[in-house]
């Protein structure tokens, strides 16, 4: 049996990349392989991309995987579609059907359909919560990821993780 997946959509990635732990990453959930769709990759940008083509080029622990839908997930990627974008819709669709994990912060696009069709997701803050646990981070440590990652203009929940922490029911 394979390995099971975790799906980055961007943001997550942009989070990582910005608060400078890209390379981590995949390490926080080490029983999983991490991929990439091709359409979120399609999404990732300049200084971004370089360092995600690094991690996938030079530590191969990162894929990026060409979307290819077919019968009711093609369906199901038209409909989600219309109303987010490709690379979310791409995420959410393969999940559904494929039974992975997606990785995502877009909780306004992507957490009721997870909760509806059952699909594990992780935010970015669920991935500091493992890295703390795996001892990858400190929790001072996460808690200046956030406030880096805000100081560079990305949408992130101003919380210190022992705020978040007490608050998970994993």
């Amino acid at each position: 049996m394979s390995k099971a997946k975790v799906v980055l959509d961007a943001d997550v990635i942009i989070h990582f990349s910005k608060g400078g732990c890209l390379s981590i990453l995949p390490t926080i959930l080490s029983g999983y392989k991490h991929i990439i769709l091709d359409k979120v990759y399609e999404e990732i940008k300049h200084s971004i991309k370089n360092q995600l083509d690094n991690q996938i080029n030079l530590l191969g622990n990162i894929k990026v995987e060409k979307y290819i839908p077919k019968g009711a997930e093609m369906i199901e990627f038209a409909k989600l579609s219309r109303n987010i974008g490709k690379g979310e819709s791409a995420c959410l669709a393969y999940c559904r059907f494929n039974q992975n994990v997606i990785g995502s912060s877009n909780l306004s696009d992507i957490k009721n359909y997870c909760e509806t069709h059952k699909i594990t997701y992780l935010t970015t803050l669920d991935f500091l919560y493992f890295a703390i646990q795996k001892g990858l981070m400190s929790v001072s440590e996460a808690d200046h990821f956030i406030q880096e990652v805000i100081q560079k203009d990305s949408k992130l929940p101003n919380v210190s993780m022992v705020t978040f922490v007490s608050s998970v029911t994993i």
